[in-house]
């Protein structure tokens, strides 16, 4: 049974792999590609956002100090 259940899951993997890796006929790139061509836009968002939250952090902590 456990032989099985590891070549069903590999067999799984492989197909999620092949799947994502394989390129679009139209724009050419794969899903792999648009992630991360857009991976520093996201990073760069998430900066943002923990600036955000830190600054709200800091401004609370002053609020409750006084």
């Amino acid at each position: 049974m456990g032989i099985l259940k590891t070549a069903i899951i590999g067999a799984a993997v492989y197909a999620g792999v092949k799947y994502i890796t394989k390129k679009d006929p139209v724009t050419g790139q794969s899903i792999v590609d648009e992630l991360l061509d857009r991976a520093p836009q996201w990073a760069d968002k998430a900066k943002g956002y923990a600036e955000d939250l830190t600054s709200r952090a800091s401004n609370a902590a002053e609020d409750l100090a006084r």
